[in-house]
């Protein structure tokens, strides 16, 4: 119509425009020689993370003031995609650190805490996010890491398991349970550093995303000063539940990174192997078959944008962000798995790097809420309205 100003999803911002072609670059000429020596020996190269804080992609929504970019939540998952197309390993660790541990303390925490923590967050100090436990997987609030008023500090006793960034992080937003008699009403949310006395108990050996560091941490008798309770006493659960609802999103723009990764990478190669006189690829049963791939890339994409606009108008997005989750996770271990096959022997050797996406996507699954967490949420909505 005539003088409308709707947009499509495809519209961004010159500035969200910049963003995208700077981390690309970021992505291909930093990251990309270093990704096949990270899978292998299953860590982060550090100057991986150097380059992340001076390229300013580990503030990104946070404030100038803060030592931050200003911009958008849609600018941090361009970035996070980006990145997910050349490393998801390197993707994650910029994911969670921006849309958990960074916007924890830029809605919850006091002026005082954000400035002591903000600044070192987007400069120099890796970030991790930690709820999960041995026992508390996808029903986390059952969680029984306890902390013990004293004085004015808090003493923190238990474990948490699963903890991504923690090997390399510098920084910890704890959940623990202050009164486990209210149950879930009693989980609280500290800020501690690993100087305090966090203790990396082990890093898991995993099939994917094996750069990005998964650890066991022991807290015995951790001293946590009453002043780095984020949010008040009693509100862990909440701050937890809102702002898993928004790292959904960023790990949906980490699986459509992924799958288009994977995509990218594979696809050209079917238009130069040649088998009886002709590309594989021009043969209509593989050509069906990208085609598919590349709508299903395609829908993932417009779910992923479309929760993240809401989220920045102030929609209601909880149900689009498990849509999102769950399907760009579905078609990031699809896409990435016939990209192999379409590589034919080749695909499925670690030379290429296409067997990497398929080992990285099987995670999407699994983290920030399973895909049955994501469709048991979706059908509650369904549930509430047609019921």
């Amino acid at each position: 119509m005539e003088g409308s100003t709707l947009n499509s999803l495809d519209t961004f911002t010159e500035e969200e425009e910049m963003l995208r072609e700077s981390v690309r670059r970021f992505a291909t000429d930093v990251v990309a020689p270093k990704v096949r020596e990270m899978d292998e020996r299953e860590r982060m190269d550090p100057e991986i993370i150097k380059g992340l804080f001076e390229q300013g992609l580990m503030g990104i929504e946070t404030s100038v003031e803060h030592g931050g970019a200003e911009s958008s939540f849609t600018s941090a998952i361009i970035a996070i995609e980006e990145l997910a197309k050349v490393d998801p390993s390197v993707s994650v660790m910029c994911d969670v650190h921006n849309t958990l541990v960074n916007t924890i303390l830029r809605k919850y925490g006091t002026k005082e805490q954000q400035d002591k923590w903000l600044p070192p967050l987007s400069e120099s100090k890796l970030g991790s996010f930690c709820l999960s436990e041995p026992a508390s997987g996808s029903d986390a609030f059952s969680l029984q890491t306890r902390a013990v008023k004293d004085g004015s500090h808090w003493i923190i006793n238990g474990s948490k398991m699963w903890i991504t960034n923690s090997h390399e992080a510098e920084i910890f937003l704890i959940f623990a349970n202050v009164d486990p008699s209210k149950g879930y009403k009693g989980i609280t949310c500290f800020i501690a550093t690993k100087d305090m006395g966090i203790q990396i108990a082990k890093k898991e050996e995993k099939l994917g995303i094996r750069a990005s560091s998964t650890c066991t941490l022991n807290f015995d008798d951790l001293r946590i000063p009453e002043e780095n309770i984020i949010g008040g006493e009693g509100k862990g659960y909440k701050i937890a539940i809102e702002i898993l609802n928004e790292g959904r999103i960023g790990i949906a723009a980490q699986m459509l990174g992924l799958a288009q990764g994977a995509f990218d990478k594979a696809v050209p190669y079917t238009y130069t192997r040649k088998q009886f006189g002709q590309p594989v690829g021009t043969f209509q049963g593989m050509a069906f078959q990208i085609a598919q791939a590349a709508v299903e890339i395609e829908s993932a994409r417009l779910l992923t944008y479309n929760a993240a606009r809401r989220k920045e108008e102030g929609k209601s997005f909880t149900k689009e962000a498990a849509m999102a989750k769950y399907w760009a996770s579905v078609i990031a271990q699809r896409v990435s798995g016939q990209a192999i096959e379409w590589a034919g022997g080749v695909g499925f050797t670690r030379e290429t790097g296409i067997e990497k996406y398929w080992r990285d996507s099987k995670i999407g699954a699994i983290y920030e809420g399973t895909s049955n967490i994501q469709l048991q949420t979706i059908a509650r909505f369904i549930q509430k309205e047609y019921s």
